[in-house]
């Protein structure tokens, strides 16, 4: 069997060793997919020195297979439908609407529970590497690379910790880079590469953002900081 992560912690540690190119960049944004690609996440943004943020997506389960999405939202009102499964099986449009109606009433929720009242990053003109724990259909990164591209960001790196090899080759023409520490072949699950895959909560999630905001590595604070920087030297100057 190839390897499998310990956990997702791991996974984060070891996809930052691949992405030391963008470490120390100040036009550099790390954003986590809430909630399993946070944890990820957090390790990239520490490594690489870098700020941190979500990208709040939620997945178009699929009624009694939810683990199979028929589609995607991102914030900023994207939606993403998965042709191949809404085609096969002739999925009505009326479904489709009332399950994204539901899945954006709780990314809303979790817009406001992550971030405390703090403002969504600004991405134009930065680099946006998106984090996730695993790429498995494609289509919930693919909602968030959608939303980053709407957001002016300049360059979008995706990086995930395991990978399906044709989800990857479907998602290459929309997105500068793709990194994945495996790419397993056959793929099946996600969860089949991590020895513990338990679900991230919403306090853990919260704990980590809040960690960073305390470290000054979060995606707001930074131009925040800069903005201090330059007016304290246009001060020692005019003195």
């Amino acid at each position: 069997m190839l390897y499998q992560f310990h956990d997702r912690v791991e996974a984060g540690q070891l996809l930052a060793a691949k992405l030391n190119a963008y470490a120390k960049r100040p036009d550099v944004v790390v954003l986590g997919l809430p909630r399993g690609g946070v944890p990820v996440a957090f390790e990239v943004a520490q490594s690489l020195d870098a700020p941190l943020d979500v990208m709040l997506v939620r997945k178009l389960g699929l009624p009694g297979q939810e683990e199979l999405a028929m589609g995607a939202i991102a914030s900023g009102g994207v939606l993403v439908l998965n042709d191949d499964v809404v085609g096969a099986l002739h999925l009505p449009q009326r479904l489709i609407d009332n399950i994204a109606e539901r899945e954006q009433q709780e990314l809303e929720r979790r817009e406001r529970a992550y971030r405390n009242n703090r403002p969504a990053p600004v991405l134009g003109g930065k680099t946006v590497i998106l984090v996730d724990d695993g790429l498995a259909t494609g289509t919930t990164i693919q909602a968030a690379v959608i939303a980053a591209q709407a957001q002016g960001a300049d360059h979008i790196v995706v990086a995930v910790g395991t990978a399906a090899l044709e989800s990857c080759a479907a998602l290459y023409p929309l997105v500068d880079e793709i990194v994945s520490v495996i790419t397993p072949d056959p793929f099946y699950a996600v969860g089949l590469w991590f020895e513990d895959f338990s679900p991230t909560t919403d306090d853990e999630v919260r704990d980590l953002l809040a960690r960073a905001f305390q470290s000054g590595r979060d995606a707001v604070s930074e131009p925040i900081a800069e903005s201090r920087e330059a007016e304290d030297e246009q001060a020692i100057q005019a003195a």
